[in-house]
């Protein structure tokens, strides 16, 4: 008998405190924030950001407090055309009429009509014909419109800022063309299109000062200033210049490479 209550008074207890520990939470405060596992807690969350955001805090430059270290800043801009989707959806629709009038156009040979077969070929040809101008209007219109065009910083000091443009064929593939020197990039007076790579260069002092390369081309000198490449990262051409005396340049192209650009120079500024 006396066993019997001795096992139950510890029982009784045993149950007390268990009670007592479940019963006690811990608070903020008795978490040590100074441990290195309490920072890497609390650094696993995952915050949203809002594009207003993101842009806000991409354009803010941090100044390193160093005396003599090159500074070079990243610019976060990235411009995108507006008229994107606009040309896709026409290109679009240009390549399925096009393709619509080449499957139709057999049945006029098929159905049975009074009409003669001269009129027949006349009516197939001005159908594939027509059908057939407006599509390459459209791939000649929409050729040099720049999709997005990024800057990219120099590796080194003294050296020119990069370029990235991307534009797009009819049949909706990618062209990226990097151009190794803006200069190179003059105003055309092709329709459709703001910018083209020059034929014709010549070196001044002011362009070498300001760009920091091709400060002494020697004659006879070939160098690459912009190639295309294509959605699999393929070099499908380049736009090469020639040095000769006097610091003056005569460009060719090598390959099939995007020479005009289409952009909007107002959202550029």
């Amino acid at each position: 008998m006396t066993l019997l209550r001795l096992t139950a008074s510890r029982i009784a207890g045993r149950g007390c405190l268990i009670a007592q520990a479940s019963s006690w939470t811990p608070s903020v405060s008795s978490t040590n924030l100074t441990s290195p596992r309490a920072w890497q807690h609390l650094s696993a969350r995952h915050f949203s950001m809002s594009p207003s955001r993101r842009h806000t805090e991409s354009s803010i430059s941090y100044d390193k407090t160093q005396n003599n270290a090159p500074q070079f800043k990243e610019d976060p801009f990235v411009y995108t055309g507006p008229l994107n989707s606009a040309f896709r959806r026409l290109k679009i629709f240009s390549l399925g009429s096009f393709g619509l009038s080449l499957t139709l156009t057999p049945f006029l040979f098929l159905i049975e009509s009074g009409l003669p077969m001269n009129a027949r070929f006349a009516l197939a040809t001005i159908a594939l014909g027509t059908s057939g101008l407006s599509t390459s209007l459209v791939a000649w219109c929409a050729k040099p419109y720049v999709t997005t065009m990024r800057r990219c910083r120099p590796d080194e000091m003294g050296s020119a800022e990069e370029v990235e443009l991307m534009t797009y064929t009819l049949t909706l593939r990618p062209r990226i063309t990097m151009v190794y020197d803006p200069s190179f990039l003059i105003e055309t007076r092709r329709p459709l299109a703001k910018w083209e790579l020059a034929e014709k260069i010549h070196l001044t002092a002011n362009r070498t000062d300001a760009v920091g390369t091709n400060v002494h081309p020697e004659p006879g000198q070939e160098e690459t200033v912009a190639e295309t490449r294509n959605e699999k990262g393929d070099v499908i051409g380049r736009w090469v210049v020639k040095w000769e005396e006097n610091g003056a340049g005569t460009c060719h192209e090598v390959g099939h490479v995007v020479r005009y650009f289409n952009v909007h120079e107002e959202l550029l500024q």
